[in-house]
């Protein structure tokens, strides 16, 4: 029915497995969490509705549930390098990027959506992001940036790929619609932007040059202090070793 791929088989116990990981052993500092109240709204924020108008709202009592603070100076935002950025916040010990967060590293790489009139999930399909913006994934997302942006402070870390087609920073884009408008002026000290391009990739965009100058004049007009680095040194050399 659906472009997309189906729901992740077995999500509720990745989910529930997830949440005890992470509250146990990833970052036991969070505190208790209810795991299976966290699946539960989470799960209720898309089943049984039709699978295209799922709200970014739907998901506040989960976020609610799964939310702990963010330590200063350990946001790590980006666009096009979602397993660099993985590896090198290094699941919170260097940076905590959102999906090192409880709610982020919930739904990372999965994929899920219901059905209309039905309890059950569409194993078979979901809509994409072409066919629907309300989809359940997307939603989900959306809701999980905009809560880690207002609750990131101190230095704040933008890891961008100055190979990526089209540019470094992409608008539309998360960053750039639902995490820059959702900073807190007053929490944030200095942005540092690193442009890192592929080893083996073109040099398309660089600090202070196209897409990269848009941003750091947008960060700026808005009142924050911005740096930029080219090919960040300890971002490279994590590069290498891959």
């Amino acid at each position: 029915k659906w472009k997309g791929e189906g729901t992740t088989r077995n999500l509720e116990s990745i989910v529930i497995g997830r949440c005890y990981d992470y509250i146990r052993i990833v970052n036991p500092d969070v505190g208790e969490k209810n795991c299976s109240e966290i699946w539960k709204a989470f799960k209720n924020a898309f089943i049984n509705k039709d699978p295209c108008s799922i709200l970014p709202q739907d998901y506040e009592l989960f976020i609610n549930l799964s939310f702990h603070t963010i330590p200063p100076n350990k946001s790590l935002f980006w666009e096009n390098n979602h397993l660099l950025v993985n590896s090198f916040a290094g699941r919170g010990r260097r940076y905590m990027s959102l999906a090192d967060t409880l709610f982020g590293f919930l739904g990372d790489f999965l994929n899920w959506c219901g059905q209309e009139n039905s309890t059950e999930l569409d194993y078979e399909s979901c809509p994409t992001t072409e066919e629907c913006k309300t989809n359940a994934v997307e939603s989900f997302w959306r809701m999980a940036s905009v809560t880690y942006a207002q609750h990131s402070s101190g230095v704040i870390h933008v890891l961008l790929n100055g190979s990526a087609v089209g540019g470094a920073y992409p608008v539309p884009g998360f960053f750039a619609d639902f995490e820059i408008p959702n900073l807190q002026k007053d929490k944030v000290s200095q942005i540092v932007i690193w442009v890192v391009d592929d080893l083996e990739g073109p040099d398309i965009d660089s600090c202070g040059t196209h897409t990269v100058e848009i941003l750091q004049n947008r960060l700026e007009n808005l009142g924050f202090d911005v740096t930029c680095n080219d090919n960040y040194k300890p971002v490279m050399l994590l590069l290498c070793l891959d």
